[in-house]
C-alpha cells in the first residue's frame, strides 16, 4: 500500500489508462491467396457463388497415403516467377511466397507504401504452423538420397516461422516490428490479434498481419491421418470437407495466405482512407484441461469467445454472423457448436469457409479473418458448401447450399489450435 500511494499522480494516470477506451482499429486493406482463387475478388466470388471446392490435387508427395489429396493453388491461376521474380525461390520457401503476394495485395487496397507511410511505424506479425515445410522436404530428400554435403546452406533461414514475417518486411521495405505467431491453427487469428495490441498500445500506426501456409509433407500427412483427423474420402475428395454434416470424417489440408492491413483509425482518417471493417476485440485461452493435444475444449473455447466479447464491448445478441472454425471433425464441429449456442444463442448465422479453401492451418486465421470482412462489407453469409445433411447435434444455424443476404453489424471469426489454442476476433461494420 506504501508503493501505491507514494506517487499519487503516477496512480491516476494508471487508472485512467486503465479505464481508457481502446484506440478503435481500422481494416483499410485486405489480400487473399487461396485454392478458391488468387485475389480477394476472384476468392470472394468463387466462396459466395461455387457449389462445390476448386484446387483438388493429388501431389506426388502424398502418393499411396490413406489421405492422398489436399486443396492447392493452381499454377496457372499464380505464376509465382511471373509475380515475385524467379530469385523468389531462392529467398523463400512457398509459404512466405504467398503471403507476400497477398500482402501486396492489401497493401495495395490501403493505399499504401513507401511515399504514404513512416517505415519504422510499419509493423508485420504474421502467423504460420509449419512455416518453411516445402522447403525442408525437399532438403531432407537430398540429405537421404544425396548426403549432408548437397543439402541448401539457406536451409535454416527458409524453414524458419519468421519467413513469412521477414519476407513481407523487406519485400515492402517496413522497419518496425517484424514478429511471426506459431499456435497452430490459431497462428493467423493470434497474429491478428497481436497486431491489434500494438496498434492500441502505439507501437505502431500500421500493422500487416495474418497468416500463411503451404503444408504437403509426406511425414505431417501420414502422422495427421493416423491421428485421424484428416479426411479419407479419396474416391470424391472434392465433396470430403463438409463442415458440420452429419457424415464428415475429417479436414481436408488447404494452402493459402490472409493478410490484412490493420490501422489506427485516427491515422487512416488523417490520410483519408476508408475503412472496410473495424477490429472491435480479440480473445485467446489455452485448453490445459484437454484430454489431448488435438482433442478441442468447451471451457476453452469459451473463455476465448467471452473475453474477446468483452474486449470489443460487444454483447452476445449483437453478433450476427460467425466465421466458425469448422474444421470437419466431428468433435471440433460438436464442441464448437456447443458454445457458439451457449454463448451466442440461436441467432447467429454460422458458415465455415474451410468447405471451399481445405484448412489452411496457421493461414486459416488470416483467411477467414478477410472473409468475415467482405461478409459485413457486403452483407452476405458464404454457404457452407457439401453439408447436405446438419449433424442434429449441432444446435446453431449454419448457412448451407448458397450464401445469404443478412443484415450484419458484428461478426465473430473463431480460431482453434493443436496444442489447446483457442482464438477469436470480434469484427464490425464501419
Amino acid at each position: 500500500m506504501t508503493a501505491l500511494n507514494a506517487n499519487p499522480h503516477a496512480n491516476a494516470a494508471a487508472a485512467a489508462a486503465a479505464t481508457r477506451e481502446p484506440a478503435a482499429v481500422a481494416v483499410t486493406g485486405v489480400g487473399l491467396v487461396t485454392a478458391a482463387g488468387v485475389g480477394v475478388k476472384h476468392t470472394w466470388h468463387q466462396v459466395t457463388n461455387a457449389t462445390t471446392p476448386q484446387g483438388v490435387r493429388r501431389p506426388d508427395s502424398l502418393q499411396d497415403l490413406p489421405c492422398d489429396f489436399m486443396y492447392t493453388i493452381d499454377d496457372g491461376d499464380l505464376d509465382v516467377d511471373a509475380v515475385l521474380g524467379v530469385a523468389s525461390h531462392r529467398l523463400m520457401d512457398r509459404f512466405a511466397q504467398l503471403a507476400v503476394v497477398a500482402a501486396r495485395e492489401a497493401v495495395a487496397d490501403a493505399g499504401l507504401g513507401p511515399d504514404v507511410w513512416d517505415s519504422a511505424r510499419v509493423a508485420v506479425v504474421v502467423g504460420s504452423a509449419h512455416g518453411g515445410l516445402t522447403f525442408y522436404d525437399e532438403q531432407h530428400r537430398v540429405l537421404t538420397e544425396r548426403g549432408p554435403r548437397r543439402v541448401s546452406p539457406r536451409m535454416a533461414p527458409l524453414t524458419v516461422v519468421n519467413g513469412a514475417a521477414g519476407s513481407i518486411a523487406r519485400d515492402l521495405g517496413t522497419r518496425g516490428p517484424s514478429l511471426a505467431v506459431a499456435t497452430a491453427c490459431s497462428s493467423g487469428t493470434d497474429a491478428i490479434g497481436t497486431a491489434l495490441q500494438l496498434l492500441r498500445a502505439g507501437a505502431c500506426d500500421i500493422a500487416v498481419a495474418g497468416g500463411a501456409e503451404s503444408m504437403a509433407s509426406r511425414a505431417v500427412f501420414a502422422g495427421t491421418c493416423n491421428a485421424k483427423a484428416l479426411s479419407t474420402r479419396t474416391t470424391d475428395p472434392a465433396a470430403a470437407c463438409r463442415p458440420f454434416d452429419v457424415d464428415r470424417d475429417g479436414f481436408v489440408v488447404g494452402e493459402g495466405a490472409g493478410i490484412l492491413v490493420l490501422e489506427r483509425a485516427e491515422h487512416a482518417r488523417a490520410r483519408g482512407a476508408k475503412a472496410r471493417a473495424t477490429v472491435r476485440g480479440y480473445g485467446a485461452a489455452t485448453s490445459s484441461e484437454a484430454s489431448s493435444p488435438v482433442a478441442p475444449s468447451e471451457a476453452g473455447i469459451e473463455l476465448a469467445l467471452r473475453a474477446a466479447l468483452t474486449d470489443a464491448d460487444v454483447a452476445p445478441r449483437d453478433v450476427g454472423h460467425v466465421n466458425a472454425h469448422g474444421t470437419s471433425t466431428v468433435m471440433n464441429d460438436l464442441v464448437e457448436a456447443a458454445v457458439l449456442h451457449r454463448v451466442l444463442g440461436e441467432g447467429p448465422l454460422v458458415t465455415s469457409t474451410k468447405s471451399m479453401t481445405g484448412h489452411t492451418l496457421g493461414a486459416a486465421g488470416g483467411i477467414e479473418a478477410v472473409f468475415t470482412v467482405l461478409a459485413l462489407e457486403e452483407q452476405l453469409v458464404p454457404a457452407t458448401v457439401n453439408l447436405r445433411t446438419q449433424d442434429p447435434r449441432v444446435p446453431v444455424e449454419v448457412v448451407a447450399e448458397t450464401a445469404r443476404p443478412a443484415r450484419l453489424d458484428c461478426a465473430v471469426s473463431t480460431s482453434l489450435g493443436f496444442g489447446g489454442h483457442n482464438s477469436v476476433l470480434v469484427l464490425a461494420r464501419d
